[in-house]
């Protein structure tokens, strides 16, 4: 694991950056006065940003080597953090965050198909896990940066810019050879949703509800009257929260029928999202539960999407759940600032309980009236929505620790 360490801690600058960014970006939108409408299609950006990174990173990547696309990528996300502060217009912003968004996805790759590469098959699951947890504070504590300035200071965005340019060092002085980038597999959605509707369901739902977090989350917070410091903690809060339990629900997960699970899951975190309603004054522990429940609901989906196809096929189906995942995140805080600008800031809560009440019925559906069916039995994984490189990392998936080794590739 110690080789690892500076793709691991180049991944923690990057995700702190960016967890304080997006929320950053929501609280000074609402300062500029442009509304939870205009809040949500800003939001947005970064998530389409996402989805369209994940078809030009890779090219990129192959044509000029790793620490080149590491270097570019970092520069293009510092450069779009700094013109925040001086292109103040809701287009602008959205242009930016969808160039954030590609930027993003490009670093990711870097990181995830050299940790792929690097990863002996029987450390794939365990060099997996600590890059997900590592993720996951790394974003949680980004939003405790919050108080260092007021939103309307363009301080914040400096720092933001100061911490993509820091997770430049340890990548380009790391003396581990880069690996090569393999071509993505076909992706068939439709086939996906015949072999697992459940699967399919929990991925479009998931990336709804939490893409809807993470770009209104805030907004939320400080319609709560929370000030600066507690809206980065509700944040970080819900963040660790779904840190904390996933863990523990995809270990029940694995002991039975995942569509049980994930009908549970989501019933519960609905159940809190509408707790959250009438007991505001217990927010915070109540976005606790919900974020644990609410971010095991996309690994319950692929856990449940690597029990129900075969071997050969489980690289090119993950990576669709991932495309419906991001479709659906794309789509959630547009919806959810629509919804909240005609209903208040409410109706936030309210959008988790329906999206997620939805999903509760359609995997209990599928549950009560279609046998289980294992064709690859698989085990649950911690993760967050990632790129299709990271899922290479997982043990199901069949000459994983083979994919990108080889010649390296030119830098």
């Amino acid at each position: 694991m110690l080789p690892l360490t500076a793709l691991l801690a180049s991944v923690a600058l990057l995700l702190g950056g960016n967890g304080l960014l997006g929320t950053l970006l929501a609280m000074r939108s609402q300062a500029e006065g442009w509304g939870e409408r205009t809040t949500g299609l800003v939001m947005s950006g970064y998530f389409v940003g996402f989805f369209l990174g994940t078809f030009t990173a890779p090219p990129l990547i192959r044509r000029v080597g790793h620490i080149r696309a590491f270097a570019f990528h970092a520069a293009l996300a510092a450069a779009a953090v700094l013109v925040y502060p001086l292109w103040r217009e809701p287009v602008g912003w959205m242009l930016l965050r969808v160039v954030t968004g590609m930027s993003l996805v490009g670093l990711c790759t870097v990181i995830e198909s050299w940790l792929n590469a690097q990863a002996a098959p029987e450390h794939r699951s365990r060099v997996f896990g600590v890059y997900m947890v590592v993720s996951l504070l790394a974003l949680a504590a980004g939003q405790l940066l919050l108080d260092l300035q007021p939103p309307r200071s363009p301080v914040l965005f400096s720092v933001v810019a100061i911490l993509f340019a820091l997770a430049i060092l340890p990548v380009s002085a790391t003396r581990l050879s880069p690996p090569v980038m393999t071509v993505a597999p076909k992706v068939h959605l439709l086939e996906i949703c015949r072999a697992a509707p459940s699967a399919a369901a929990g991925a479009v739902l998931a990336g709804l509800a939490l893409g809807a977090f993470w770009g209104m989350g805030a907004v939320y917070a400080a319609s709560l009257g929370l000030d600066r410091a507690g809206v980065g903690t509700f944040m970080a809060v819900t963040i660790i929260g779904g840190a904390a339990l996933q863990l523990p629900i995809g270990r029940l997960s694995d002991r039975g029928d995942r569509r049980s699970t994930l009908a549970l899951v989501a019933a519960a975190g609905a159940a809190t999202a509408l707790l959250a309603l009438r007991f505001e004054n217990q927010a915070h522990a109540l976005f606790f539960l919900f974020g644990g429940l609410a971010f095991a609901l996309y690994p319950l989906a692929v856990a449940h999407l690597l029990d129900r196809l075969p071997g050969e096929q489980l690289l090119a189906g993950c990576s669709a759940l991932l495309l419906l995942n991001g479709i659906g995140a794309a789509i959630g805080p547009a919806v959810a600032g629509a919804l909240m600008q005609r209903f208040g800031a409410e109706a936030l809560p309210l959008f988790f309980a329906c999206t997620l009440g939805l999903l509760a019925l359609v995997a209990g559906g599928r549950r009560l009236f279609k046998a289980r069916r294992l064709l690859h039995p698989g085990r649950f994984h911690p993760m967050l929505r990632t790129t299709p490189t990271a899922l290479e990392m997982l043990p199901e998936i069949p000459d994983a620790a083979d994919h990108g080794r080889g010649e390296p590739a030119r830098n």
